[in-house]
């Protein structure tokens, strides 16, 4: 007892000590515990014309491996080949004037612009102020203002302001930039038939207010439009290559027309793509629905379109009329509300009507003039709206537009969330909970959702944490669950289910693609097929009456769509629903909630000014640094890089890999001699090999950088992607991804190194090579099926190779057959328990095309 006392008596002292101290601390300024002190960018990247700077080594060995990656696969010198030369006198540069130019006639000089000139901001720090504080944090005007009044306290001692006096006087310097304005126009709509006699529906005195805006043309993607219409054919010139819109068969049809007529001869056509979506904006106006009305223009190139880029703009709320449920289902209020959207719809694209038949001339991001003749093209829309687009035929009254010929396919309503998500995933859970019954079913489920949940990470792939169990769908999580989906359930259901999903991921990638040939065209038929073969099962076991649904009817019509209008990726509701958020969802939140609708539009217009003042300073160099970076510039920074090295010993038993020392010696062998050598580095006495006794360094990640045509989400179909290798990933768990390399064959990546051999560097991996298992994909799944190597004395085979022999990143998944998975499998020891996986050909749509 006397010892514990002493303590508890230690402690007490010990405790009233340090609150003394503390105390004395706090009254004292000069005794304040130290605190670190503004750092500026003080490490350069280093790479050849960058001139980026960061605070510390992390970040700047991030950004190299990101914007300057190792490793890079040029794009086919044939990418552009194959064009056919139109015949049509179509799309020819003019002066100002609407005279044509001869060929080759260069544009006019652009006016010269200093470096400097930050108009309407006085400085780089003004511009880069008003984009953080209006875009990348949507402060509020209350918080901009207590930002900036602390701002001015640290500067009032030294006779300088902040860069604005208050969000005010922001907001007006964002309105005097002269780019990027667009003029919101409002209107009221009432109805205008004969009133009965008594009592009749308040919605007959109702006013429906409307906002506009006139948005024609985007001037910006120069590089990225046609400004013809063209056939594509492959280099053989055998196949039709259907990619963008304009090089589909229905711009050429309408180019046909334009230069049938000599007072449109030479004009470019530039047709109007629109897209219509309903949301609840009750937060936004007094009406419960509203539909976004969202203007594209066909010219521009489909990865532009998916670039989240302003290349989509929204150019009006359309107010739908509410009534009382008394009067919901009157015949009469369903016929206002399409004559009313008839009528606005009409009213927007009014403007467009004298410059369907008389070109005006237009000045567009290449510095030349065009004439340019617009017409009404496809409509985007879910199948609700689309019905009730051809029940208001709306373009009746204008040339060359007939709606029943322009609906065009919606990749994302009708393929991922229609016939996926609400249809094949729904019918899986009927038949399994019909088939075993509600207690077994359910069993089977949650072993479906533990599935999905163990599957190894990847990039760009959500974690299903509780496999498929979404309290709300997205369309995000519809598009992630169909990469994986298919191998979670194989086991749990018939061969006919597999091959069902199986076909219909393949025409769902096909349709998908970036370039879709003819041969393409006929692959996607195939599929459409093999998969209405397999889906009877459905029927045929009583899981669904009928199979005869719009959404899986639309399927049968994507040959035609894409022939006359290009990939369908360009067309997808996808595109505008990003808009959602920018458009509607963002500016509700930074307004006063009341009247919202007139402070939205202001927010609208203050983040196109910005987007179209930032695109001008870009394009002429002006962000090529942060602002503190180009205050830096100038100055001359010692930066010596430190890296963790270790030697070959002491590595091999870090890794615990002992013959780590060997597969350097044969690496080297293999790099020192010529490619054509007919002998295996493998089997090369060691006596006859390199050796090599330096320093090594070590890193968790590379990044790789790929061509692929199909991927939709890039510029010109250049990709990077990161490959890791690291002891721990996100504070959990190793993670060691699986790679394709040049030779075709699929690997895992144990570690990445690089080390300095006779005055040359070696970046070089580690790798587990995987075997592949038969000769072709698996017949049910069409995947390829792998398991991992072994040696002689089943130790995992391991190479070294160098990281130029890596093409991209690969995902597995396990074969789990019937057997249900142990509680104990998570995500990440799922490329260490299995013993053979798929190769997930699913995973993307550049690995569809490699591993097909």
């Amino acid at each position: 007892m006397w010892w514990r006392a002493s303590h508890w008596s230690l402690a007490l002292v010990l405790f009233i000590f340090l609150l003394v101290i503390l105390g004395y601390m706090s009254e004292n300024d000069h005794m304040q515990i130290p605190r670190q002190q503004f750092n500026a960018f003080q490490v350069p990247c280093g790479h050849a014309g960058c001139k980026q700077y960061f605070k510390t080594t992390a970040g700047c060995t991030k950004h190299i491996l990101s914007a300057h990656p190792i490793m890079s696969f040029p794009p086919p010198e044939d990418y552009d080949n194959g064009l056919a030369d139109s015949d049509q006198q179509e799309g020819h540069p003019c002066d100002e004037h609407g005279n044509f130019l001869p060929d080759g006639t260069p544009p006019p000089p652009a006016e010269p612009r200093s470096c400097n000139d930050w108009t309407p901001f006085r400085n780089h720090v003004e511009f880069e102020t008003a984009e953080f504080l209006y875009i990348q944090n949507q402060m509020p005007a209350n918080q901009a203002d207590c930002l900036l009044n602390l701002w001015a306290t640290t500067l009032l001692k030294h006779g300088n302001s902040p860069p604005f006096a208050d969000h005010c006087n922001l907001y007006a310097t964002i309105d005097s930039i002269p780019l990027g304005g667009v003029k919101w126009q409002g209107f009221s709509c009432t109805y205008s038939d004969e009133k009965p006699d008594g009592n009749y529906p308040p919605w007959m005195d109702g006013s429906y207010d409307e906002v506009v805006c006139k948005i024609l043309a985007n001037p910006t993607y120069s590089d990225e439009m046609d400004y013809q219409s063209y056939h594509k054919y492959s280099t053989n010139g055998d196949e039709h290559q259907f990619q963008d819109f304009m090089s589909a068969d229905w711009t050429w049809d309408q180019a046909d027309i334009i230069t049938g007529d000599p007072e449109t001869l030479g004009s470019t056509f530039m047709p109007i793509i629109l897209s219509s979506d309903e949301m609840t904006v009750s937060v936004a106006t007094r009406n419960n629905e509203y539909y976004l009305l969202y203007l594209s223009i066909g010219n521009v190139h489909n990865n532009v379109q998916h670039a989240h880029q302003d290349a989509v703009a929204i150019i009006g709320f359309l107010a739908m009329p509410e009534t009382m449920k008394e009067y919901a289902e009157d015949p009469k209020f369903h016929a206002f509300r399409h004559q009313l959207s008839h009528s606005l719809l009409s009213h927007i694209l009014e403007t467009l009507r004298p410059v369907m038949t008389k070109p005006e001339v237009a000045k567009f991001g290449d510095g030349h003039f065009w004439q340019v003749i617009y017409g009404l093209g496809p409509y985007i829309a879910d199948y609700e709206e689309q019905v009730l687009l051809v029940c208001i035929p709306f373009m009746n009254n204008f040339p060359q537009a007939d709606i029943y010929h322009l609906i065009a396919p919606n990749l994302l309503h009708q393929v991922i969330k229609g016939a996926l998500k609400d249809h094949l995933v729904a019918w899986v859970e009927l038949y399994i909970m019909k088939t075993h019954g509600k207690c077994n079913g359910l069993h089977i489920l949650d072993d479906i959702d533990h599935r999905i949940a163990a599957i190894a990470s990847f990039a760009g792939l959500h974690h299903f944490l509780q496999g498929q169990g979404f309290k709300q769908w997205m369309g995000d999580n519809s598009k992630a669950l169909m990469k994986v989906y298919l191998a979670a359930i194989e086991g749990h259901v018939p061969q006919d289910i597999v091959c069902a999903f199986c076909t219909f991921l393949e025409f769902c990638y096909l349709v998908h693609q970036n370039t879709i040939t003819e041969s393409t065209l006929d692959e996607i038929e195939d599929a459409l097929s093999c998969y209405h073969h397999y889906c009877t099962i459905f029927t045929e076991s009583g899981t669904i009456p009928t199979f005869s649904l719009p959404c899986q009817h639309s399927l049968v019509h994507y040959a035609y769509l894409i022939r006359q209008f290009g990939a369908p990726n360009g067309l997808c509701s996808s595109i505008t629903k990003s808009k959602h958020i920018k458009a509607v969802k963002e500016p509700w939140r930074r307004s006063s909630k009341y009247k919202a609708l007139s402070q939205m539009l202001v927010t609208n217009q203050h983040l196109n000014k910005l987007a179209a003042a930032c695109v001008d300073f870009a394009n002429h160099k002006m962000l090529d640094n942060t602002c503190l970076a180009a205050e830096l510039e100038a100055l001359t920074l010692c930066y010596a890089e430190r890296k963790h090295t270790h030697d070959v010993l002491a590595l091999a038993e870090e890794l615990e890999l002992p013959c780590f020392p060997d597969l350097i010696c044969w690496f080297l062998f293999e790099q020192m001699h010529r490619p054509d050598d007919d002998q295996n580095p493998a089997e090369i006495p060691l006596t006859g090999c390199p050796r090599f006794a330096g320093k090594i360094s070590l890193f968790n990640s590379v990044s790789s950088r790929f061509y692929t045509p199909s991927d939709i989400s890039g510029i010109r179909g250049m990709h990077v992607k990161h490959i890791c290798a690291c002891p721990l990933w996100q504070n959990e768990a190793p993670r060691n991804d699986c790679i394709f390399i040049s030779t075709g064959s699929i690997t895992r990546v144990h570690t990445f190194f690089s080390f300095k051999y006779s005055s040359e560097n070696f970046l070089c991996t580690i790798m587990h090579w995987f075997d592949v298992i038969g000769d072709s994909p698996d017949e049910d799944t069409g995947m390829w099926m792998v398991r991992p190597a072994y040696s002689a004395n089943c130790a995992p085979l391991h190479s070294i190779i160098h990281v130029d022999t890596i093409y991209r990143t690969a995902h597995l998944i396990p074969i789990y057959s019937r057997h249900f998975l142990p509680p104990n499998i998570n995500l990440h020891v799922s490329y260490d328990t299995f013993c053979a996986y798929y190769v997930n050909k699913f995973i993307n749509h550049h690995v569809f095309e490699i591993a097909s």
